[in-house]
């Protein structure tokens, strides 16, 4: 691989997420960009790195940089993402794109129209069994997909002290769960299946209408004690949880739950599709465990080994089986994808890491899901 360099805006839970597994791919992660020169130069202190930009300008200045990675607030993404590309830099953005469809539309356009690299981090495809899965799927080994169940849960806004800005509609957008982790789940059976929604029909639940918000910063998934003097109401407009059903083009169907109020689960993502051969489970609570179904044969557990899967799945995997990789090596190997696409100047027909094509696509899921949601009535996808 060529000696590429990069940087990261954000400095929050997920910005250092990136330089972590960016310094294990053997990218050059040059410098990082807080919402302050302060947090710039706390965390290029904390992570060694040689620069603490002051400003995303200066950042994209950079002649050094081949590309940036966007790590910030859901509200920054169009604004970030789009400068990047007239700037000539590649571009690697945290999920959701944008906050409308209209601006990912905007983006893809641009993208192409500019012919840069552009992905969206949908890290939890790149945990090795769920290619497997895939491939599973692609030769046929399940047969016709009947349906697809699952769920996302977390318990980190479970009570209304927990406080972030994801839980504010004017930075993370109208939707919060479901746009959150819900599209994680989403990418999951779009990657692994093939299959595209045809409508949707959504019922969404907001716990808590008021959170009490700390009056100085809260980080993510900090679980911090705050006394009530340090603390504030204020009104919430977006969902803690809901369902999801979903009719795909091939007649299949499928179901989501998706909470963060959930006691217990700290981060869990589960699917189970089901087919006309046999039918597949995965855990991300067990992430190297793929339950395989049969009807007249004894069910298997595929246990994560380069030597027992396809060859495809064999490239995302580092360690021998009984070596468990998990959380941090899934966004090394979805950066391995975009990089290689990067090394091996593919086209953007050629790359299999998440491309703002499918950012833009879970965006336009998610304002058919608020829709419906709010209009109680199915919804057709055009």
């Amino acid at each position: 691989m060529q000696n590429f360099t990069t940087a990261v805006a954000g400095t929050g839970f997920i910005g250092p997420v990136h330089v972590e597994a960016l310094t294990r791919l053997g990218i050059r992660v040059k410098g990082i960009l807080g919402s302050s020169p302060q947090k710039s130069e706390k965390a290029q202190l904390a992570l060694k790195l040689e620069k603490a930009y002051r400003s995303f300008e200066e950042m994209l200045e950079d002649p050094d940089l081949d590309s940036v990675h966007i790590a910030t607030p859901n509200v920054l993404h169009f604004g970030m993402a789009r400068a990047a590309l007239l700037a000539g830099k590649h571009v690697m953005c945290e999920k959701p794109l944008a906050m409308t469809s209209s601006e990912t539309a905007e983006l893809l356009a641009l993208a192409r129209e500019v012919g840069l690299h552009a992905g969206v981090c949908y890290n939890i495809r790149y945990y090795p069994l769920n290619w497997e899965a895939r491939k599973q799927i692609q030769t046929g080994s399940l047969g016709e997909v009947y349906s697809v169940v699952g769920s996302y849960v977390q318990d980190w806004l479970m009570y209304e002290t927990d406080y972030n800005w994801r839980v504010l509609s004017t930075q993370g957008g109208a939707l919060r769960a479901i746009a959150d982790i819900g599209t994680h789940w989403m990418d999951l059976v779009y990657s692994i299946t093939g299959l595209e929604v045809s409508a949707v029909l959504a019922d969404l639940q907001t716990v808590h209408p008021t959170r009490k918000r700390p009056k100085g910063e809260v980080e993510t998934f900090s679980g911090k004690t705050l006394t009530e003097a340090d603390l504030e109401p204020v009104a919430i407009d977006t969902e803690d949880a809901g369902s999801v059903l979903f009719r795909f083009t091939n007649g299949a169907k499928g179901q989501l739950w998706v909470s963060q109020v959930t006691a217990g689960r700290k981060n869990c993502v589960r699917y189970e599709i089901a087919g006309s051969q046999a039918s597949l489970a995965w855990n991300s609570e067990r992430p190297n465990e793929l339950w395989i179904g049969q009807r007249n044969a004894p069910n298997q557990t595929l246990l994560k080994d380069p030597g027992l899967v396809n060859a495809a799945t064999a490239h995302y995997i580092n360690y021998p089986g009984g070596h468990n990789e998990g959380f941090p090596d899934s966004f090394k190997q979805c950066f391995r994808s975009f990089y290689d696409a990067m090394d091996q100047n593919l086209s953007l027909d050629e790359v299999n890491y998440p491309t703002f094509a499918e950012g833009h696509k879970e965006v336009i899921l998610c304002e058919a899901i608020l829709q419906s949601h709010r209009e109680e009535r199915w919804i057709s996808l055009k």
